[in-house]
């Protein structure tokens, strides 16, 4: 069974930074691309960051193009996502994924793309 948990939330004011942790557990762990993304109220999820098995393509999303960074160490099985120059518009629960391609696919945001994901990690950015 497929487990994937984030941590790394929180509330930090604009212009912060946060990073987020996502470890994973019960699959080969660099076989896999790993993504970010984040659902604010109101709104549909958002695909933020993808990056694939070796960490060596990154894809990110215009909205946070610039100011977030996505990254994976292998040897935890754990991906991160170093977020910074934090806006409130980025106020929003973040939720990390594991993806069913080792490479990060032209729709790697598309739902049927995703083989897991973690419960969602609260980030509150304040103006």
């Amino acid at each position: 069974q497929v487990q994937v948990v984030e941590s790394g939330g929180g509330l930090v004011q604009a212009g912060g930074s946060l990073r987020l942790s996502c470890t994973t557990s019960g699959l080969t762990f660099d076989d896999y691309a790993m993504g970010w993304f984040r659902q604010a109220p109101g709104k549909e999820r958002e695909g933020i960051s993808c990056i694939s098995w070796g960490g060596t393509d990154r894809i990110y999303a215009d909205s946070v193009k610039g100011r977030f960074t996505i990254s994976r160490d292998n040897s935890k099985n754990t991906h991160y996502l170093q977020m910074d120059s934090l806006k409130a518009e980025d106020t929003a629960m973040y939720y990390c994924a594991a993806h069913v391609l080792a490479y990060c696919s032209e729709d790697w945001y598309a739902n049927n793309r995703i083989q897991s994901w973690g419960q969602g990690t609260q980030v509150t950015v304040s103006s």
